[in-house]
């Protein structure tokens, strides 16, 4: 169980029914429709996985559709499905049954920032849509704004209906620049908060890209959402010992992956993880989350890239929770 002053959160462990046969050793991120249906993207057989509110299983879709680097999923206010998949360079709009309605991007083809294909840091130049992008999120207006972030250092604003609007960032640590924005969230008033992730903190833009300010209070965040309240939730990976942050340089002692809840001036109301990364309740790879109408948190983990392969975690570690809130 997670306290604090503010607000309370249980680990709800078996809500997720996933079939027989069916695994997910990363899931690289979740969404939540009106009617709280979950929907998961994965890196695996079955791309696409959708629950209803009480976890029972929906169904699967997008097999043959998606590389193995899905990275992000969102709801528009249509219900309507965006999800980006930074393998072949796209972000891709499917109806709620995987119906292809619009494509973001132009497939297997990056913008040309100087990447090498490995190290986010050898992006020397910003440049347009896209290489390797992460995460979409739509603003009250409609328009769609992209963290543009393994192998850009931008954002993205698009019409509704795609028409690119305008594109801001460049590498770098300082105001407006990014190392590897991860994750996006748009909140009611318009503002944009990007998940600046290797250099630790949050952005806060204007919705035309306007610098305004920064939460510092973060770490290696990966992804944003707000719920009904206006609370920004965050996921934040763990720092190993002997990995550098850009901020803060190198990680003399590990800092242990979490979740943290934040009012909408950016002062922390509740915030968990351990250092047990395999314990339920705890984080192996917080890689995207999201809240349902009760404020209810689900977490996605990709567990098999960030812990499993590097020894951080056994493979039967968990890659996806949820957190209820509790009165």
């Amino acid at each position: 169980m997670v306290q604090s002053s503010a607000l309370r959160y249980e680990v709800l462990e078996g809500w997720e029914q996933l079939p027989a046969g069916y695994k997910h050793r990363d899931v690289a991120g979740v969404a939540v429709d009106s009617e709280d249906r979950v929907y998961l993207i994965c890196r695996g057989d079955h791309p696409i996985i959708v629950y209803d509110a009480g976890g029972r299983f929906l169904g699967s879709w997008g097999q043959g559709e998606f590389t193995y680097r899905t990275h992000g999923i969102s709801v528009g206010p249509d219900e309507m499905l965006y999800c980006t998949d930074d393998g072949n360079h796209t972000i891709r709009k499917f109806t709620p049954d995987g119906k292809l309605l619009m494509t973001l991007g132009t497939l297997d083809t990056p913008s040309d920032t100087g990447y090498d294909g490995k190290d986010t840091g050898t992006v020397s130049r910003a440049a347009g849509p896209f290489n390797r992008p992460t995460n979409l999120a739509v603003g009250p207006t409609g328009d769609l704004y992209v963290s543009d972030g393994y192998g850009n250092c931008r954002v993205h604003q698009f019409s509704p209906t795609g028409e690119l609007k305008r594109s801001w960032g460049t590498p770098g640590g300082g105001p407006g620049e990014f190392f590897l924005p991860h994750g996006i969230a748009v909140a009611s008033d318009g503002r944009v908060f990007v998940c600046d992730r290797e250099n630790d903190r949050i952005q806060i833009f204007s919705p035309d890209g306007e610098y305004l300010s920064e939460w510092t209070d973060t770490q290696r965040p990966t992804h944003l959402v707000f719920d009904a309240q206006g609370r920004a939730h965050v996921s934040e990976l763990w720092w190993h010992k002997g990995q550098t942050s850009q901020r803060n340089g190198p990680t003399v002692e590990s800092k242990y992956g979490r979740v943290s809840v934040f009012d909408k001036d950016g002062r922390v109301l509740a915030r968990w993880g351990t250092p047990n990364a395999e314990s339920p309740g705890s984080f192996a790879a917080p890689h995207g989350l999201a809240v349902d109408s009760r404020g209810d948190v689900y977490v996605a983990e990709v567990t098999w890239t960030f812990a499993v392969s590097r020894g951080h975690a056994r493979e039967d570690c968990h890659t996806f929770q949820k957190f209820t809130l509790t009165p």
